[in-house]
């Protein structure tokens, strides 16, 4: 079925969209929007070699700007600089940084001086680094601090670096011959540059030319090196624009991504989603405000008021539960925020709210949901979730909070977008529509009959084709012959595009619901599903995500493959924990580990297990469950950097635990 919205999409053009590389496509936008802010930063962050000779150093704590044309400038000078060490046409040369301004600068200038970016993670070990600049052959490397070049040091001896760049200054590392901060670069490039240059080079740039190498964070075994090229970015760029940019067609009240917006960076650039994020606002003339860190994002909305951000599902639970815990501070505000929440739902769930309920709801707006949005600086728009499944429930508060999320679908491999919801026609719980050059397919031969009975529309495997697929993995052409197929199971559910590359279609591993409209609802990842040993095939996340906006559990995995019912591990939320046995008057151990065997604690957290069990069907009841003390997380390798959950390092992690849930027979929800 197409909607309006859907002809109009594919009718639209803007100066945003085109077939050249990258680099000219930010020139472009340079060219148009010179006058603009392009970046945002906080001053007295770290070391900057770049401030204030190059960036201005705005005051610490406070934000400062540049200009697209100041940009421009700076990017043209790194593209002469890298070619004056040595980086030549797909050479591949390491990026090695926090997410910052100068990230998005080197990026750029490698790319302009013909070279192939290939991402390295800052919180990968020593030998994982060492392998994710071996694997592609990089030349050289840009690292963010002088810690970051500690931990090359470490591993230099096994590759084959021309050169070490630190955004940073370059400390203890000053003296070396190979070692030059990005402010020595941009200088030799300022000096050496030429009228024109950059542009012969870009021009002589193929637009099926390799971009990027991204390495995928993984949740098992070594990354895979992901094959990107100009053409596979501008096309998820290309059809992204037409979706969420200013199209005439728009009704005033549906909100778009466009020149005039400030939007708020914080995920790691070495993920592909936050670069792509970059692309899409560079190219549309957007101002983009780099956040201290990951642990500053509300504080740094207020400050910066942006119009929106993208982000992972687990961030936005973590905006959620701060501001139910600054709500809680008092025992009247921790009421009013859960009287507030509840009437959401119920407004949200009402096919006719009524005057009752909607005086009520306006009531909740004025005193709870309107003070969030002021939280977050007034401004936001729209709030993009990608990188994950974002729970129904979660989303909905949102909505209700006045608080637009469009939640989409991709990886890596799709550079990285195959779906999103279209603002004007949003479908809470769904990933959207697939962009309208990816041709999918459904190979439903992995799923069971549970999922093909549970869920709304047809479900079977996501396989995928489109200019926006990678042609691969470097240097692993197994792998790459192992995530394609020509054999295309038949199945009712099916899109077409006009996509006219070979018939290879990319497994994308996940399992999906499509309905009559085409809109995609996440149901596991094939090797997720568990399979009980009744037979029953259960899908993980969707149990999981029934607890995304639970006061009483900060994490939760499910458990039971080849068991005979589902189990879970639950990271308790100790903060809400406390303020509770405080307001009862119970004595809860200070110390975490022991909390977690207290008997009042695990029948706090039963009672939130008992509820959402109510809502399950009955094989995916939780029986069982174990209270563990460590929030996982990237550090401690039980999430990736984009925050997903790596289950067999927790299952690893908790495998004393989750053997006990199994040692004997499940009664009541019991920890």
């Amino acid at each position: 079925m197409t909607g309006d919205w859907q002809q109009a999409e594919l009718e639209y053009d803007d100066e945003v969209i085109g077939e050249n590389i990258i680099p000219a496509l930010f020139f472009e936008s340079v060219e148009r929007h010179g006058d603009t802010p392009c970046q945002m930063y906080k001053g007295g962050l770290g070391d900057r070699s770049m401030t204030p000779g190059v960036m201005p150093e705005p005051a610490a704590g406070e934000y400062g700007s540049i200009t697209y044309e100041e940009v421009g400038r700076i990017v043209r000078n790194l593209a002469v600089g890298f070619r004056e060490l040595g980086v030549g046409p797909d050479e591949r040369v390491g990026l090695y940084a926090d997410t910052r301004p100068e990230w998005i600068q080197a990026d750029l200038g490698i790319q302009a001086a013909g070279g192939v970016v290939a991402t390295v993670y800052t919180e990968s070990s020593a030998p994982q680094v060492q392998y994710l600049l071996d694997d592609p052959g990089a030349t050289g490397v840009v690292a963010g601090t002088t810690e970051l070049v500690d931990t090359l040091v470490e591993v230099e001896d096994d590759l084959d670096l021309e050169f070490v760049v630190t955004m940073d200054e370059a400390g203890e590392y000053a003296d070396r011959d190979d070692v030059y901060t990005l402010a020595e670069v941009h200088a030799m490039g300022s000096t050496a540059r030429t009228e024109g240059q950059v542009d012969e080079w870009i021009d002589e740039r193929d637009f099926g030319s390799l971009a990027s190498l991204v390495y995928t964070s993984g949740t098992t075994g070594d990354p895979k090196g992901v094959e990107l090229s100009h053409r596979n970015f501008r096309s998820a760029i290309n059809t992204v624009w037409r979706r969420v940019g200013p199209r005439p067609d728009k009704p005033d009240d549906v909100p778009t991504m466009e020149h005039g917006m400030t939007v708020l960076s914080f995920l790691p650039l070495a993920h592909v989603f936050e670069r792509f994020n970059h692309f899409v606002q560079l190219g549309g003339g957007l101002t983009i405000a780099y956040a201290e860190s990951p642990d500053t994002v509300g504080d740094d909305m207020g400050q910066v008021e942006p119009h929106g951000a993208a982000s992972v599902p687990r961030v936005y639970e973590r905006i959620f539960d701060q501001m139910r815990n600054q709500a809680s501070e008092s025992d009247i505000g921790k009421r009013i925020f859960e009287w507030a929440v509840e009437t959401a739902k119920a407004y949200d769930d009402a096919e006719s709210p009524g005057i009752g309920l909607s005086l009520k709801m306006k009531a909740a707006d004025r005193l709870v949901f309107s003070k969030v949005r002021e939280k977050l600086g007034g401004n936001v728009e729209l709030f993009i979730s990608g990188g994950g499944s974002l729970s129904k429930g979660l989303a909905k508060m949102y909505r209700a909070m006045g608080l637009t999320i469009l939640e989409g679908y991709g990886m890596t491999e799709s550079s990285p977008v195959i779906s999103l919801n279209p603002p004007e026609d949003i479908r809470v719980g769904t990933m959207g529509p697939a962009l309208s050059a990816v041709d999918y397919r459904l190979d439903q031969s992995v799923v069971g009959e549970e999922q093909e009975d549970a869920a709304e529309g047809e479900v079977g495997e996501l396989l995928v084709k489109g200019p926006n697929i990678t042609e691969g993995y470097w240097n692993k052409p197994d792998k790459t012959e192992e995530a394609f197929t020509e054999d295309v199971p038949a199945s009712g559910a099916s899109g077409e595009s006009s996509d006219e590359s070979d018939g290879r279609y990319f497994r994308t591993g996940d399992v999906v619901a499509v309905d009559d409209d085409g809109y995609f609802t996440f149901v596991d990842r094939v090797k997720q599903l568990i399979v009980l040993d009744t037979g029953k095939n259960i899908a993980p996340e969707p149990i999981e995500d029934e607890f995304a906006t639970s006061a009483r559990v900060d994490q939760i995995m499910v458990v039971g493959q080849d068991q005979k019912f589902i189990g879970a591990v639950v990271v308790p939320n100790f903060e809400q924990l406390y303020d509770w046995a405080e307001d009862e008057g119970i004595d809860v151990p200070a110390d975490h580990t022991e909390a977690c065997r207290d008997e009042q604690v695990r029948e706090w957290v039963a009672e939130e297990i008992e509820a959402v069990n109510e809502r399950l069907g009955h094989h995916e009841t939780i029986k069982e469950f174990r209270l563990v003390p460590t929030e996982w997380t990237a550090d401690n390798d039980l999430l990736t950097p984009s925050m997903k959950k790596k289950r067999r390092n927790i299952v690893e992690e908790n495998r004393g635990e989750i053997a006990d849930i199994y040692d004997k027979p499940p009664e009541e929800v019991r920890g």
